[in-house]
């Protein structure tokens, strides 16, 4: 096994201080919610700091910590989710960056316990694949780096249940990048649940796809046929759990109101 690369830090403060702030500005974040990581080394991690808005982080506020979470410097606590962090880059050596927000229209999906994994959109089947949930863990204990385990192995973006998103890459734009295609996906399949049935792609559509994919390069979980259970509620109608569409709809309304009140 190679030795890993170590990251520029300052590379890395400034690319978590832009991708911060474009998260706050979308939207994505409210008051101090969200955090981002980047692994400088193989045992050290940047992270953006705990109670601090992520609009308006300066590099003296990032705290570097050690594969535990524990600060090794920097004057504030790291994030209280710098746990689910490290499982990630515990568990994929191709991990150099994790992003956690709450995009409104993903988060809703995550409250009506949806997965945003059915076979729909080219761009999103190419990029990042299918975007499962996880079992719902409460935030900032040992529950959500154990509930992130299965599907960090196999997902570079994923719905963490009524708390969010969670993306991964091989910086921090990349992940940034994913989360923003995670959004834009929710938001257009809840546009079309209104309009009308969704029309998942086939498997022969998905398979053209899938060579697109391979000859870009793009590395990743195969997102066609994961058993996730989404062409069927999509395409019929019903969420997870049974909840049939009209109440759906009504969920997913009253979550992405209460979150853009929140902005």
């Amino acid at each position: 096994m190679k030795p890993r690369r170590v990251i520029d830090a300052d590379e890395a403060a400034q690319q978590i201080i832009h991708v911060g702030k474009r998260m706050y500005d979308h939207g994505f974040v409210a008051a101090n919610d969200g955090n981002v990581s980047v692994r400088l080394s193989e045992d050290r991690l940047l992270t953006t700091p705990s109670g601090m808005s992520k609009g308006f982080l300066a590099k003296a506020d990032l705290v570097v910590t050690d594969m535990t979470g524990e600060r090794v410097s920097g004057k504030r606590k790291p994030t209280s989710e710098v746990k689910m962090h490290i499982k990630a880059y515990e568990l994929r050596d191709d991990v150099e960056a994790v992003v956690h927000a709450h995009p409104p229209y993903a988060t809703a999906f995550s409250v009506v316990a949806v997965p945003l994994a059915g076979c729909i959109l080219p761009e999103v089947i190419v990029s990042i694949g299918s975007v499962p949930l996880t079992q719902y863990a409460t935030p900032s204990t040992e529950e959500v780096p154990r509930s992130i385990e299965d599907v960090v192995k196999r997902y570079d973006a994923f719905l963490l249940r009524n708390h969010g998103v969670m993306t991964v890459g091989a910086d921090v734009l990349a992940a940034y990048h994913k989360l923003e295609t995670v959004e834009h996906f929710a938001k257009i399949t809840f546009i079309a649940r209104h309009l009308g049935r969704i029309n998942p792609l086939g498997d022969e559509e998905v398979q053209k796809l899938m060579e697109v994919r391979d000859k870009l390069g793009i590395k990743g979980p195969d997102p066609a046929c994961q058993e996730c259970g989404a062409c069927g509620p999509l395409a019929e109608g019903t969420g997870a759990g049974g909840i049939d569409d009209a109440n759906l709809q009504k969920l997913i309304v009253e979550e992405v109101l209460k979150a853009l009140k929140g902005r």
